[in-house]
């Protein structure tokens, strides 16, 4: 567990926490996130994340749904998450699972957010890491 000194993002002009839980489904709710595909999803997403300097606090990549809970900067915007997240794991999924390019794009435009300061980061936490989502 981190320190309380510790649990705020520091820069230059803001010192702040800022959770997100982004929740987006594949193309028609296809159930294609599974097996391999699953397991490189998730890899994406974390590269994606570290790249940016984000952290992503939970994640469950169900067969038709991903949930991710991210720590960010205050000065990134929530629809640059879920770009640089869709557009990279569509981008490369599809490259390297060509049964995926049955679709027409493996995720439509929409996504759904919510910050957390309405539930507590913990409780959204607990909810996508609850074995809910089988497989």
């Amino acid at each position: 567990m981190r320190k309380l000194s510790e649990k705020y993002r520091r820069t230059a002009r803001a010192v702040g926490l800022a959770n997100v839980h982004l929740v987006w489904i594949p193309k028609r709710r296809k159930p294609v996130l599974k097996g391999a595909v699953k397991t490189r999803l998730a890899t994406i997403l974390n590269q994606v994340a570290t790249e940016k300097g984000w952290l992503i606090r939970a994640l469950e990549v169900a067969p038709d749904h991903v949930h991710v809970l991210v720590e960010h900067a205050s000065n990134t915007a929530i629809h640059e998450i879920a770009k640089a997240f869709k557009g990279r794991s569509s981008r490369l999924l599809r490259q390297e699972f060509p049964h995926l390019c049955k679709l027409p794009s493996l995720w439509p435009r929409s996504y759904f957010y919510d910050t957390t300061g309405a539930v507590t980061t913990a409780r959204i936490e607990a909810y996508i890491n609850d074995p809910h989502h089988g497989e």
